[in-house]
């Protein structure tokens, strides 16, 4: 028999109270009793199972158990009755969430939560509430979802998250950002002070800057690209993103929340693009003074011969046509030395198949040092050679040859007057992990603030000396750029000079 709440007329009043009481719980409170026979029966159920569960109270017979098995779905029955036998079986508490299949309603989720208790004649009851959590179980899913997609877009990326909470000082760092740096770690909580001991020196002052600008509401939010310093002892680059997310009253910031993104791989490119970019542009450069060294040279020199031949055609006299004879040879050898010269830079920068192989950096400068004796008897030459025997780079052979002689040459010639020249040749390693070597004089110097866009031009010369042509810097840097390589210069007036050759050698 079904009972409607308490049907004891000297309980009438508190009845009364608990229909109101029940009338506003919007869940289905109920107490079921299973017998020794496993006849249900129902002394208590709310009106709120009609609304809940589109089931009429006075349904509520030992059938209704063949009504709910129906409505729940397939996939969960087994599961349902399963949980309600062990329940029964070891007079323990009733919990379960399962779907169900409303006439009107569709698919639904609900949550059983009831205590179980022994009577006698081997009775058990159950006592507790249906809950209708289908709006519930539809948040949980969508937020499941939207994790899921919120991590496999992190897994799939090099994106790491960081929590700073300023009031406690403490930053989170996800595994990722930890990642980012070859630290095998879980998600932490850590000082912020980790990532800004691992800046380098160089992005610090930037990195500050942006920050401060986003904290004092400059800039809607802050970003900034910094190299920081691995585990392995290696940089990579960084963008760093982030947003103030909590101000106190008066605007200071509470709390921070950002990314790290992995960005050495589109860094690395973009300096390549840029180097290659320059060395384009330096091409161009040198394209542009060639053809114009090109044509006043040759037309200087054609306009010479054609003025000495007019002289001949035009006076007849025998010691006019001699000297015009000598000049004319003199112009002839001048022009044979330039159109020696502009041949060799052609060579070096249209040879495209340049031969390339390991060679021995110091038996080079040995061989070069062996040439020059004797270059100069009227002057001692030191020169030191501190390069290790061991070392290899890749270069052209004959390149190579050209290179060493022509600053060693050059060395020699522009000695100081009052001081034998010693020449140093020295092997470096730079932070990039190129080969370097540097050759430095105790010559005369060049002063680079008035010179140092000339130096290495074609036919540019910075001291009054008699051999000198201004070809030999423009084809040495046409040969070590060449190679993929950089030369650059030190120099002061009276002091000396230091060349650095960088190699493409890593």
């Amino acid at each position: 028999m079904v009972f409607d709440f308490f049907n004891s007329e000297d309980c009438l009043e508190v009845n009364n109270f608990y229909k109101k009481l029940l009338a506003e719980v919007p869940d289905l409170i109920f107490q079921f009793v299973i017998d020794a026979d496993n006849q249900y029966s129902f002394p208590l159920v709310s009106r709120s199972v009609d609304e809940i569960f589109e089931l009429a109270i006075d349904k509520f017979t030992d059938d209704i158990k063949l009504i709910i098995y129906e409505r729940i779905l397939p996939q969960d029955r087994d599961m349902f009755f399963q949980t309600l036998v062990k329940a029964r079986k070891e007079i323990k508490p009733w919990e379960i969430e399962f779907r169900a299949v409303l006439p009107k309603k569709g698919l639904r989720w609900f949550r059983i939560s009831a205590k179980t208790e022994l009577s006698d004649g081997d009775k058990v009851s159950f006592f507790g509430h249906v809950s209708d959590i289908t709006e519930l179980k539809d948040k949980e899913e969508k937020l499941r979802i939207s994790e899921e997609r919120f991590q496999f877009a992190l897994d799939a990326s090099t994106v790491g998250i960081w929590d700073w909470d300023m009031v406690t000082n403490n930053v989170f760092y996800s595994s990722l950002s930890l990642k980012i740096l070859e630290l095998e770690s879980s998600d932490i909580f850590d000082d912020p002070e980790r990532w800004d001991k691992i800046v380098h020196p160089d992005d610090l002052p930037k990195y500050y800057s942006d920050i401060k600008e986003h904290f004092e509401n400059k800039i809607p939010y802050y970003e900034n690209y910094h190299r920081v310093m691995t585990s392995s002892g290696n940089y990579k680059w960084i963008l760093d993103r982030g947003k103030v997310i909590k101000r106190d009253e008066n605007g200071k910031p509470l709390r921070v929340i950002g990314t790290h993104t992995d960005i050495s791989l589109q860094k690395e490119k973009e300096l390549e693009l840029l180097k290659t970019m320059k060395l384009y542009s330096d091409q161009n450069s040198r394209l542009l003074n060639f053809s114009h060294i090109v044509s006043h040279n040759l037309n200087t020199q054609a306009g010479n011969i054609k003025s000495i031949l007019d002289f001949i055609d035009a006076d007849g006299d025998k010691e006019t046509v001699t000297e015009m004879l000598e000049h004319l040879r003199t112009v002839s050898n001048d022009l044979n030395e330039t159109i020696s010269n502009l041949s060799q830079i052609v060579k070096t920068q249209s040879n495209i198949n340049i031969t390339v192989g390991p060679l021995k950096l110091f038996e080079y400068i040995e061989k070069t040092i062996s040439t020059i004796k004797g270059h100069s008897k009227q002057k001692k030459v030191t020169i030191i050679n501190n390069v290790p025997e061991y070392l290899i780079i890749n270069f052209n052979p004959a390149y190579l040859e050209s290179v060493l002689l022509n600053f060693t040459t050059n060395a020699i010639k522009y000695a100081h007057p009052d001081r034998d020249p010693v020449i140093v040749f020295d092997y470096g390693l730079e932070t990039d992990g190129h080969k370097s070597l540097k050759i430095t004089d105790n010559g005369l110097g060049i002063d680079l603030k008035v010179y140092g866009d000339l130096l290495f031009g074609m036919y540019k010369t910075f001291h009054k000396h008699e051999e000198a042509r201004g070809i030999g810097l423009y084809i040495t840097r046409n040969q070590i750029e060449a190679m993929k390589g950089t030369v650059s210069v030190e120099s002061e007036v009276g002091v000396g000079t230091s060349f650095k050759i960088t190699f493409n050698d890593l």
